[in-house]
């Protein structure tokens, strides 16, 4: 059997020199190796089909959604994989009011299920900040994202996933049941497996009513510390934001250019951009007079988006801060996580490692949950220099991120690059028993070889 009689559509097959440029280069992670070919299948059987081939021709396998990941866990490092792109297989096949679960498969992208869900009256509350990626590529990494912090992760509203096996088999894996005690937890056990367990092919989400209400407020400080006991003063005081994003005025500055659109505050260097969502109206003004009143001494400019289209501006700008970054520097983006109550210690130290190293360090990140995206920036470093003063500060930080009792990866996964610092944060026993259910399940190590461990 060859390929092209799993594929035959000359548009959905790459072999060798035809693969397209996309699949030649990454933005996180530069070493990318030749792969065999690419494959775009339509269907699970067509999925199947490409792993069985796999198996008998003993190439490593990648699947790969939208490719918005930025940690290398859809990168190939070895040479001669085979990409499974599952960007075609990208309907949204049902949506069970009955049961509140929307059935959709691996390649449909965030925007389109948030967008559908909503126009039914319905609410996927997982939010990252990629609305491009697949919800593949979101199960993979078990992607948390800006509403985190009220709503949970993509583990939180997966009912139900069939999975093409290492061996090409399909299993579906989970239920519809609400609860079950019924036998080991095998669907959370692949959410959040970077693809190293088995390649997703259909999912069954669990959606909620929508909220009748929501409403934003945008919070300036004066500095970054005041800005992250902000944090703590609205999460001590039972606001239960819908979201609740910390950004620098220097990180802001880079979305703001890109965008051609000022943020509503111009005050200070940090802010808190908040959302809180709620069935009744007077709960939510209820709760924004709260943050008036227990922020007032430490805020420089308290500022509620009353219409939709400054909320939206302000969300715009905030979405936009990744986009606008690739535009102007080479940079490395981190996603940390730390208990919340370590959250304000752990933003101030990178800004000691700033001075300390003397590479400009900005930060962003889901505030109500401990996630911080810290990003090193290149600027006008020359390779040589950038590379040293990189390793040098990741060391410290995460060094850091462990004494706190943190973790390296928050929601975009270990993947190549944190595979050094995960060894150091997981007990060797723990990384051991990982290694053994990779190795059960996939005996001949083919699914994203060479990534997390």
């Amino acid at each position: 059997m060859q390929l092209q009689d799993i594929i035959p559509d000359k548009g959905r097959l790459f072999l060798n020199n035809e693969v397209p440029e996309v699949y030649k280069t990454d933005y996180s992670y530069q070493k990318v190796a030749k792969v065999h070919a690419v494959a775009r299948p339509n269907t699970t059987e067509e999925v199947m089909g490409l792993v069985k081939f796999a198996n008998e021709e003993a190439l490593p396998i990648i699947a790969r959604g939208s490719g918005t990941g930025v940690a290398g866990s859809q990168v190939p490092i070895n040479g001669g994989e085979l990409i499974i792109d599952v960007q075609n297989m990208n309907r949204i096949l049902e949506l069970d009011e009955e049961t509140m679960t929307l059935t959709v498969e691996p390649g449909v992208q965030l925007n389109e299920i948030q967008t559908f869900v909503e126009s039914k009256g319905y609410f996927y509350p997982p939010d990252p900040g990629s609305k491009n990626s697949t919800i593949g590529g979101n199960i993979a990494t078990n992607a948390g994202g800006m509403r985190a912090v009220k709503y949970g992760t993509t583990r939180d509203y997966v009912r139900e996933l069939e999975v093409v096996l290492p061996d090409g088999e399909k299993v579906t894996l989970g239920s519809l049941n609400i609860k079950s005690s019924s036998g080991y937890d095998l669907k959370n056990l692949f959410i959040g497996s970077e693809g190293t367990l088995g390649i997703t092919t259909k999912i069954k989400l669990k959606v909620l009513p929508l909220p009748k209400f929501k409403k934003s407020v945008l919070l300036a400080f004066q500095s970054l510390k005041d800005a992250t006991n902000g944090v703590l003063t609205i999460l001590q005081n039972s606001i239960e934001p819908t979201a609740l994003e910390l950004f620098e005025r220097s990180t802001i500055e880079y979305s703001e250019r890109f965008t051609n659109i000022a943020l509503q505050s111009q005050k200070g260097d940090a802010y808190l951009l908040m959302t809180i969502d709620s069935n009744e109206e007077e709960t939510i003004s209820r709760k924004l007079d709260i943050v008036k009143s227990i922020l007032t001494n430490q805020a420089l400019e308290i500022i509620p988006l009353l219409t939709q289209e400054e909320e939206e501006k302000a969300w715009f700008l905030r979405d936009n801060i990744l986009v606008a970054l690739m535009q102007f520097t080479e940079f490395e983006m981190l996603d940390e996580v730390v208990p919340i109550n370590k959250f304000a210690e752990m933003i101030n130290y990178t800004k000691e490692l700033q001075e300390k190293h003397g590479l400009k360090v900005i930060n962003f990140g889901h505030a109500g949950d401990g996630n911080i995206h810290t990003v090193l920036m290149k600027e006008d470093l020359d390779d040589v220099t950038w590379q040293t003063k990189r390793k040098a500060l990741l060391d410290d930080l995460y060094d850091k991120v462990a004494e706190l009792g943190g973790l390296p990866s928050a929601e975009h996964g270990i993947g190549i690059i944190k595979k050094g610092y995960l060894e150091k944060m997981r007990h060797p026993v723990e990384l051991d028993l990982m290694r053994k259910i990779k190795n059960a399940i996939d005996p001949n190590n083919l699914l994203n070889r060479g990534k997390i461990f």
